[in-house]
C-alpha cells in the first residue's frame, strides 16, 4: 500500500511539473491570452482604418469633390475662384528687432 501511496505522490509531482514548467504552461497560457488581447485591439485600429479608406476610395470614384478636398489639404493646391491667404508666424527668438534705418536720399 506504501508504494501505491509514493507512485501516485510521484505522479502527482510530475503532473504539477509539467503543468508550472513544461511546454504550453500557465504562463505560456497566460503571455499568449496577452498578446491575444493586444492583437485583437490592432484587429479592430485596422478595421477602422481600412473602412476610412475604403469610403475615401468610394468618395474618389464617385465624383470631384473629394479630389479637389484633397488636392487643397493635401497638396496645397487652390482652386478657379478660390482666394489665398498666408499667415506668416512672426520670428519666435523673443527679441523684437528694430526696423531697418531709412534710407537717406538727399541729393547735393
Amino acid at each position: 500500500m506504501r508504494w501505491l501511496v509514493t507512485l501516485l505522490v510521484v505522479l502527482l509531482v510530475l503532473l504539477q511539473y509539467k503543468l508550472w514548467f513544461g511546454e504550453g504552461n500557465v504562463g505560456d497560457a497566460y503571455r499568449l491570452r496577452q498578446e491575444i488581447a493586444a492583437q485583437r485591439l490592432e484587429d479592430a485600429r485596422l478595421k477602422d482604418r481600412n473602412a476610412a479608406l475604403a469610403a475615401q476610395v468610394e468618395d474618389l470614384k464617385r465624383g470631384t469633390a473629394a479630389i479637389d478636398e484633397l488636392a487643397r489639404s493635401q497638396l496645397g493646391m487652390i482652386g478657379r475662384g478660390d482666394t489665398f491667404y498666408q499667415y506668416v508666424s512672426p520670428p519666435t527668438t523673443g527679441k523684437t528687432q528694430p526696423p531697418p534705418p531709412a534710407a537717406n536720399n538727399t541729393t547735393p
